[in-house]
């Protein structure tokens, strides 16, 4: 029985195939042999050059032309850019699959020289298993990083924080130019400079050949393409304009910065070298009600201060390609960066107090000194290679290792308030974290068949994470000692084993896909107090089928539906499984969970794309279940100190409609505008109380653009996002609304952009944000971080031999995440 099984697995996954009347081939560069992707494929008839059917390249290059009557034809291959290449004649056989090979196009110099757009054309392109936007159309996010340009996407919304979510999930994975790294998304996006991006993918439906990694799916960042040899040089600066609110904050914030990309292509090589540095300071204040009831004592610590940030962050990145022929491409990448992020949160408890009934204990005022450092090294290198067979099948290989260095200490300090050379309490918290890791994964992909093209392959990954934890406090004799019960040393250990078979199609009106991952995963968490009383690990490994699905049914040239299946993991990091406290400022001890469980999730997605001229209007309905929600939650210390722990609290459950509407009323005006609605709902349990929370939330994002000449255009955009619950609580709304006014000179190879973000004006409650937590009976907590408004930045690039840019670079694997 087994064998058969075997048999009817081999049949489907490889030997199946239809008679079918169709064309295939690839359409690659002349020059570069590389793919190119949405290249217009047109079939016609010679007696009367009129259209017979057509399609666009897939991002391999690869198309099909089905359901196709014998007969002769010509067939035309265009892409902007490009001179079109005819192939005449194309005899077609009934019953047979005529297969074209690799088409290649040359690049059109004359063309590219003088072509002026000037049409419009749509923000968001949709695809079988995902979205993309093009990044030229987010201004607001220009001369800063990839979170800026990212934030303005449809499903997308970002908090006080700088925290992204999609639809709702913080959980995503990152990938450039299709290579993934399992990285902390705000950490690697906020070193990728916006520049360099060409298009931004949102897919929020993963097939089996992704990793399964990230509860929201993944968003991949694709770099600039250029099409011929040559050398592309862009330089970029930003300067901030003084702050126009100092927030009583005792320096001021720095804002500025550079980056440049440079990419010579002769013949085989492709040499890319970047290098950027950004300061971005953000000035902040918070204000705080927090009470705990313990043995029917209520103590009250109400707060008021600075909460601003400095930021600063260096990076370097070397590629080098080499192809001697269409067979065979080598890569290899390095990339180094140092970051670091300080948050100073100097507060006054201006009316700290105990009672009972009513009736005071004592009333104590002081000032908390708070200063926290967070530093992170990175170092790592890639090598990648792929092959192409004579059949067109490819296999590839890639390999990355990091060493990666996070750490910093934090400073908290209780002072007497009118007089700080009273000193109640001084303590100092350090880590220093290496991580290495290593991923090596290989990839088939065989040749077109008539059913489809089946790719197949495995990865394996290897991280070991040490960490060593230091809390101290001063003693009466003025001296640092250590708190041994607060102080450890972490080593964590994983591995991850998978191995995938996708197949993916063309059949008349019908795409599809439908893919399977297995992987095994094995996790070894060691724990070691500084005082030796603690000594143990903990284990945790599982086997789990990872399968998906992707459909789409395209009715006619402007209207599609489509539905999808994913099965997906997120993983817990170090940091949220170390159960050895840290001290985060006066009121908040932040520890993890050693026995944290990965959270599984399972996406159904169903919707429609509807293209009308040069308007378009999607809408995307999907339920997302999550097992083992990890959420941050809060039980009491003491009477004046909350303890802050990461936890399974039960099941997330995401019921909604995600929609874009893009009108274009002339040539001159632009509206893109996209949203969200979702019912979210967390059942479960935490410190043996039921959780049972839902609400509505919901997020906007919309731009509109007008463009008073060809080098002369301004855009306001707006992200907004409703208040929404927590297992303890609820986060308030957030809102950015910005305006940015942009300038060409010198034929567009000079570019200026005025950015006034996060407009206020005194009118409007811009860039802040209440967090609120409490539990019956225990304790109540409310903060409202209000951050900086009304930032004015001046953005100028200049760009040598536009067009020609082909830069790729290797990014952060592992380390980022724990940053």
């Amino acid at each position: 029985m087994k064998k058969a099984h075997l048999i009817v697995f081999y049949l489907f996954f490889f030997n199946v195939s239809f008679a079918q009347t169709l064309i295939k081939g690839t359409l690659n560069d002349a020059n570069e042999n590389t793919s190119i992707e949405y290249g217009s494929i047109g079939l016609y008839n010679p007696k009367d050059s009129s259209l017979v059917t057509g399609t666009i390249t897939e991002p391999d290059g690869t198309f099909v032309l089905e359901e196709l009557k014998a007969g002769e034809y010509y067939l035309s291959a265009q892409f902007m850019g490009y001179k079109n290449l005819i192939i005449s004649p194309v005899n077609v056989e009934k019953g047979k699959a005529l297969n074209l090979g690799t088409l290649l196009i040359s690049p059109d110099e004359q063309l590219l020289a003088m072509v002026e757009v000037s049409g419009s054309r749509f923000t968001t392109m949709h695809k079988i298993d995902r979205q993309v936007f093009a990044s030229s159309d987010f201004l607001s996010g220009k001369g800063g990083n990839a979170i800026d340009l990212i934030r303005n996407l449809p499903s997308v919304s970002i908090n006080a924080e700088g925290e992204l979510s999609v639809r709702g999930a913080t959980g995503f994975v990152v990938m450039i130019n299709g290579k993934p790294v399992q990285s902390d998304p705000s950490i690697i996006l906020s070193q990728l400079p916006a520049n360099a991006i060409k298009n931004i993918e949102l897919v929020t439906a993963p097939s089996a050949k992704y990793d399964p990694e990230g509860k929201a799916g993944i968003i991949n960042i694709t770099t600039e393409k250029g099409a011929t040899d040559g050398t592309y040089i862009q330089v970029n600066t930003r300067l901030g304009l003084p702050s126009i609110q100092d927030y009583n904050n005792k320096e001021k914030p720095q804002r500025y910065g550079a980056d440049f990309t440079i990419n010579h292509k002769k013949d085989a090589w492709d040499l890319s070298f970047g290098a950027s540095y950004l300061r971005n300071d953000i000035n902040g204040r918070r204000e705080g009600e927090v009470y705990t009831i313990i043995d029917g004592v209520t103590t009250y610590f109400p707060s008021d201060g600075e909460r601003g940030f400095d930021e600063e962050a260096y990076s370097g990145r070397l590629t080098l390609g080499f192809t001697p022929n269409n067979k065979n491409n080598f890569s290899l990448g390095f990339y180094g960066g140092i970051r670091s992020k300080d948050r100073t949160a100097d507060i006054l408890y201006y009316d700290n107090h105990a009672e009972v009934d009513g009736e005071r204990l004592y009333t104590m005022q002081y000032f908390n000194e708070n200063l926290r450092i967070r530093k992170s090294d990175f170092a790592l290198g890639s090598f990648d290679y792929t092959h192409t067979f004579d059949n067109e099948a490819t296999i590839s290989s890639s390999f990355l290792y990091e060493y990666t260095m996070l750490g910093g200490p934090t400073t908290n300090r209780n002072l007497g308030y009118f007089n700080p050379d009273v000193i109640y309490q001084d303590e100092y918290n350090t880590n220093d974290n290496p991580l290495h890791g290593i991923r090596w994964k290989i990839d088939y992909k065989a040749k077109p068949k008539s059913w489809g093209i089946f790719e197949g392959g495995y990865q394996f990954r290897s991280l070991n994470h040490l960490g060593e934890f230091v809390y101290e406090r001063k003693n009466t004799e003025g001296e640092f000692e250590l708190v041994p019960e607060f102080s450890s040393n972490v080593d964590l250990k994983r591995l991850i084993h998978s191995v995938y078979g996708q197949v993916n199609g063309h059949k008349g009106k019908w795409n599809y896909s439908a893919g399977l991952r297995f992987e095994y995963m094995d996790r070894s968490l060691h724990l070691k107090d500084k005082g030796n009383s603690v000594d143990s690990t903990y284990t945790y490994d599982f086997l789990k089928p990872y399968p998906s699905a992707n459909i789409q049914y395209s009715v006619n040239e402007g209207l599609d539906f489509k539905a999808a299946y994913s099965r997906r993991v997120d993983r817990t990091t170090t940091f949220k499984m170390n159960p050895f406290p840290e001290r985060e400022h006066s009121e908040t001890l932040e520890q993890g969970d050693p026995t944290l469980l990965p959270e599984f999730i399972d996406l159904i997605e169903a919707g429609l794309v509807k293209n009308y001229g040069e308007n378009s209007f999607y809408a995307t309905a999907y339920f997302r279940n999550v097992q083992n929600l990890v959420n941050r939650v809060n039980t009491i210390y003491n009477d004046t100190i909350l303890n802050r722990i990461y936890s399974n609290v039960g099941t997330g459950r995401s019921l909604g409609l995600e929609a874009g509407l893009e009108i274009n009323p002339n040539s001159k005006w632009k509206l893109f505008a996209g949203g969200n609605l979702y019912q979210y709902q967390i059942t479960g349990e935490f410190d043996d109380r039921p959780i049972d929370n839902s609400a509505w939330v919901y997020s906007i994002n919309a731009n509109t653009s007008y463009a008073f000449s060809s080098t002369f255009s301004l855009q306001w955009s707006l992200n907004y996002l409703s208040k929404r619950i927590t297992a303890q609580g609820e986060d308030s709304r957030f809102l950015s609304p910005n305006l940015v006014a942009k300038k060409t000179f010198m034929g567009d190879r000079l570019t200026a952009s005025l950015q006034w973000l996060n407009m206020d004006m005194g009118l409007l409650p811009t860039n802040e944000q209440r967090i609120t937590t409490w539990r019956k009976d225990a304790f109540y907590t409310t903060t409202n971080y209000v951050l900086e408004v009304d930032m004015i930045l001046l953005n100028l690039s200049y760009t040598i031999n536009p067009g020609k840019n082909k830069s790729r670079f290797v990014k952060s694997e592992f380390g980022e995440k724990e940053f």
